[in-house]
């Protein structure tokens, strides 16, 4: 389930980007997070399973018709492209009728799950 940012969730939200090889550096993560905080646009999302704690952040910028991921981390524990994958799912869901990009860095997850959809959604067709 994604939930909005709120500054409650700081520490949560700073230790998930920090497993991200850019934000090593806390004055550099803690500019990213000023950045998620400076407009309405950008928006910081954190992740959890039903009955967890958050063990996901994704950091997006909305568009007109488009969402666009700068960023996405899970914890070590719940990294694979399942939970990669439903957390945009969800967020795909948030914003209905905007398409879901991805940054350069972040191309080739979204192309993973694109394409994992694509085919969900061709075989739903068949049946």
């Amino acid at each position: 389930m994604l939930v909005k940012y709120r500054k409650d969730y700081e520490k949560v939200a700073m230790g998930l980007l920090s497993l991200l090889p850019d934000f090593k550096d806390i004055a550099h993560l803690q500019m990213e997070m000023q950045w998620y905080q400076s407009t309405g646009n950008h928006q910081l999302y954190l992740w959890r399973q039903a009955d967890g704690d958050f063990s996901g952040v994704i950091g997006i910028e909305v568009g007109p018709d488009f969402v666009l991921v700068h960023h996405n981390s899970l914890s070590p524990e719940e990294r694979n492209s399942a939970n990669q994958g439903q957390m945009l799912d969800e967020l795909a869901a948030l914003y209905p009728g905007k398409r879901v990009m991805g940054t350069l860095a972040m191309a080739t997850i979204i192309g993973a799950w694109e394409h994992h959809r694509d085919k969900q959604s061709t075989t739903a067709d068949h049946h």
